[in-house]
């Protein structure tokens, strides 16, 4: 994974940072990161929201464990994929902005 990172470009710090990241994950369940479900690594990151960690802590172990799971056992999963947003209004999900005086004032 360091030399991942390092291929990467992430700084001393980041990777420092990031490996510290995955040994929580690792000794949260006492096992090596590789022989963790996606499930189990979804549960983890749950339980540290559920702890109320701080957004960039949570962002960082997100990322952390993201890294290692696609750049460095280039594993596939679900978990890691960008979500899209759906749309399930009738009048569309588009935002309409007003765009005369006379309409931002009636929406004041």
């Amino acid at each position: 994974m360091i030399e991942d990172m390092t291929l990467a470009g992430l700084t001393p710090r980041s990777r420092d940072i990031y490996v510290k990241s995955v040994r929580r994950l690792a000794a949260h369940y006492g096992r090596a990161p590789d022989q963790l479900s996606e499930a189990e690594v979804r549960s983890y990151l749950i339980k540290l929201r559920d702890r109320g960690v701080a957004r960039g802590t949570f962002k960082v172990a997100h990322y952390a464990v993201q890294f290692l799971y696609q750049n460095t056992l280039g594993y596939d999963w679900p978990l890691f994929s960008k979500k899209r947003f759906v749309c399930r209004s009738t009048s569309g999900c588009r935002m309409r902005w007003p765009t005369t005086r006379s309409a931002i004032c009636s929406v004041a």
